[in-house]
């Protein structure tokens, strides 16, 4: 790595330190969002001249580094942290890990399962691991990786193996894509009765091939339920400008309107769907 890689990987490991810091400020649990580490990638390119593959390509070569600088990140300031993910390359294939980190410096992933057409045709990204939960001081936790959110039985099979708390990491260049997660995540909310929280990028890079252009806002959304706001957000940050959002979550106020809500939508949560078929149409008068 040349001097100007090494300074310019410094660099960005104190943008993601003062990140961190200003969030550590007021939460126990710290979301950022996906592939947020390529904003790194131009410091530790050997070419000058960038495409999005070949970005990909210096990512997944230092990150084991970028990772340790992560967890240096989470421990220094004392927070649950999940840094947004990190391409990973495992078994030949590259995978797009979001790390969580506990603030004594113990790491668990979670693998991306359904890859968007870029990240599956240019990139080559492949389904990891299938969704799990972490053991965490508040409870059981899962994350789905931006457009696993739009997918209801992968959250579920998290809610179902008691996750209270849905983490979405994403990554959104168009308002379309960034509304399909937000919709998608506030519709894991309302029929699973749970938390999700949604971190996505925002902004412009245009030192970056592969993150140029970002557009959302981080937003924790709960139950459309009694007990909570009538439209189920809990915060929302700024529109495209890098903010927080904050909210203090409490497993048991899930509990009590899974259990006493005007609707039960996670008890009621169908076990069979059976197959559909034609109705039969019948005269206007019997």
């Amino acid at each position: 790595m040349t001097g100007q890689a090494h300074q310019s990987t410094v660099l960005r490991s104190l943008h993601l330190d003062r990140v961190v810091a200003e969030g550590a400020r007021q939460a126990d649990l710290l979301l950022l969002p996906e592939y947020a580490c390529m904003e790194a990638a131009p410091a530790v390119m050997e070419q000058e001249q960038s495409d999005a593959t070949a970005e990909l390509r210096a990512i997944c070569q230092h990150s084991d580094t970028l990772l340790e600088i992560m967890t240096g990140v989470a421990q220094r300031h004392g927070v649950w942290l999940m840094p947004g993910t990190l391409p990973r390359p495992e078994h030949g294939f590259v995978r797009n890990r979001a790390p969580l980190i506990a603030p004594d410096g113990r790491v668990a992933f979670q693998d991306k399962h359904v890859m968007t057409r870029f990240e599956s045709e240019i990139w080559g990204v492949r389904a990891g691991e299938p969704p799990g939960v972490f053991e965490t001081p508040w409870g059981l936790i899962g994350t789905a990786i931006c457009y696993d959110s739009e997918f209801p039985m992968l959250t579920r099979a998290q809610v179902e193996a008691g996750a209270w708390l849905i983490l979405v990491p994403t990554c959104t260049d168009t308002l379309q894509g960034f509304n399909r997660v937000r919709l998608s995540a506030q519709a894991r909310a309302l029929e699973n009765q749970c938390f999700v929280a949604v971190a996505p990028t925002v902004g412009e890079a245009p030192w970056l091939q592969t993150l140029d252009m970002n557009c959302g806002c981080p937003a924790i959304y709960g139950p459309v339920d009694r007990g909570f706001p009538p439209d189920g957000i809990l915060a929302q940050g700024a529109m495209n400008t890098a903010s927080w959002a904050f909210a203090t979550l409490d497993p048991a106020t899930l509990a009590a309107v899974r259990e006493d809500g005007a609707v039960r939508n996670c008890r009621d949560w169908p076990a069979h769907v059976p197959a559909s078929g034609f109705l039969p149409f019948t005269s206007r008068f019997l």
